[in-house]
């Protein structure tokens, strides 16, 4: 189980979450080069270590258990996933 960052961080991109993390795997980070480009922040699903710190820090409530997750934004641990292959 992970965690994964859906819709609501869409152009929002509050690094609260980054800063609670205590594994370092929710990116970019505003000291990413990538930050600027990138539309929302997205959880490592092979790193996160599901400690939820990172759920309650978010301020547009954009972080889910992977099966809490709602169906209307199951799309996102797909969009999670796919940035850490393409990025890391």
């Amino acid at each position: 189980m992970t965690y994964v960052i859906a819709e609501p961080c869409v152009n929002t991109k509050d690094t609260a979450c980054v800063e609670v993390c205590p594994v370092d795997c929710i990116h970019p980070t505003k000291n990413d080069p990538e930050f600027a480009k990138e539309t929302l922040l997205y959880i490592n699903p092979d790193e996160c270590i599901d400690c939820g710190a990172c759920g309650p820090e978010c301020p547009v409530e954009a972080i889910f258990e992977e099966n809490e997750l709602p169906e209307k934004w199951a799309q996102y641990k797909q969009i999670n996933a796919d940035w850490y292959k393409k990025n890391r």
